[in-house]
């Protein structure tokens, strides 16, 4: 019910952990004569494991009219709102005219994807979004917890070294300082069980009256999104994707 009532009110929200601006990667299908084409943008903090991450996602939910763009590195939460804001402003001024049919027109969805850890100025990153029409998938305290759901439930609160050491016990190939990202492919077979997860945990702050506290999560309302329009174009899963998912 928290992700039905986050979705509806567009408060969608994410995370993640490093640096320096890069070129974004495109991520598209072709698609036939006629099929509008609908984007999704997302400006991540880290710029090894989200990104990774979002396009080990994309492969496992391939769709034919959905690109997926990701930009990752890009800073400090603010200035990844500053980004999107821009970018989200963009679309709206190139495509003024294109909103016409609402059967076959889905708006492009820009997306900041950010860890709370101890950035300043984070709030003030959500309200911007927020307030602009940009969609925030935030991790507390950061983006790896997302990625430790896919293989266990976790609700203690923890710092984001703790959280990372977790998910090094868990996937040995990380190794955030030497940049080694987990099996990111792997992981994404078990996303709904990470969603699943990740919505109880929610559910659990709110209880709690701490709405976002540590630990939390939403990338998980991202993910929906990416896989969604796999299941409006007929559910075409990949079979790694296609796997039960069994909730421990």
């Amino acid at each position: 019910m928290l992700y039905h009532r986050a979705i509806s009110s567009r408060r969608l929200e994410c995370m993640t952990v490093k640096t320096n601006y890069r070129r974004g990667i495109l991520l598209r299908r072709g698609t036939g004569a006629g099929t509008e084409r609908r984007k999704i943008t997302i400006f991540c903090e880290g710029k090894n494991t989200e990104p990774a991450y979002f396009k080990a996602l994309r492969d496992a939910y391939p769709s034919e009219s959905l690109t997926l763009e990701i930009f990752g590195g890009i800073g400090v939460p603010f200035t990844i709102a500053s980004k999107a804001v821009a970018k989200a402003k963009e679309n709206r001024a190139a495509f003024p005219a294109r909103r016409t049919d609402v059967e076959t027109v889905k708006s492009d969805e820009v997306w900041a994807v950010f860890d709370r850890d101890e950035h300043p100025r984070y709030e003030e990153a959500v309200s911007l979004c927020r307030a602009h029409g940009v969609l925030v998938a935030r991790s507390n305290p950061c983006f790896e917890l997302w990625l430790i759901l896919h293989e266990q439930d976790y609700d203690r609160p923890n710092s984001r070294r703790g959280i990372q050491s977790e998910l090094q016990r868990l996937r040995p190939e990380y190794r955030v300082r030497k940049g080694k990202t987990p099996d990111c492919h792997d992981l994404v077979t078990r996303v709904i069980a990470a969603e699943e997860r990740a919505q109880r945990q929610l559910r659990n702050r709110e209880l709690d009256g701490l709405p976002f506290g540590n630990p939390s999560t939403t990338v998980g309302l991202l993910s929906r999104q990416i896989r969604g329009e796999s299941r409006l174009e007929g559910d075409h899963r990949s079979p790694a994707a296609d796997k039960r998912h069994k909730v421990n």
